[in-house]
């Protein structure tokens, strides 16, 4: 059993990148699948598919490269973890690198980035950056 799911995820893509994998399969959930289509949305991955099984499923993430081979992908970092959670008000959201990486956050609208719950006018907590 993993304490955080969101950790596994960043690392899986973090050693796929370093391998310069295509795809990586990741164990599904609503909020790994939230964070993935974020992802999509912003232009870091080419797409993701859950796959159902009699389980709880896998999480198919195709990566993005350059033409020279190099991930869109720079660097992921995760925030809140389950012994420390953090929470930010509607006027203490992170920018991420000066504005060029985003930080995804949980708020009561649901899963946003940090410009979208700026628009929105909400908070949440921090759950990771990526640049």
């Amino acid at each position: 059993m993993l304490t955080d799911p969101i950790a596994d995820m960043l690392t899986r893509v973090r050693n796929a990148i370093l391998v310069k994998m295509e795809k990586v399969d990741i164990p599904a959930s609503k909020l790994k699948v939230e964070i993935a289509k974020i992802l999509k949305e912003e232009g870091f991955i080419k797409s993701y598919k859950i796959i159902k099984d009699r389980k709880q499923g896998m999480l198919k993430v195709a990566l993005k490269y350059t033409a020279d081979g190099e991930s869109l992908l720079t660097g992921l970092k995760r925030i809140s973890k389950p012994g420390r959670r953090v929470y930010v008000g509607k006027d203490k959201i992170p920018t991420v690198m000066g504005g060029v990486g985003i930080a995804i956050l949980s708020t009561p609208q649901g899963v946003l980035t940090d410009k979208s719950s700026r628009r929105e006018g909400v908070g949440g907590e921090v759950l990771c950056y990526i640049w």
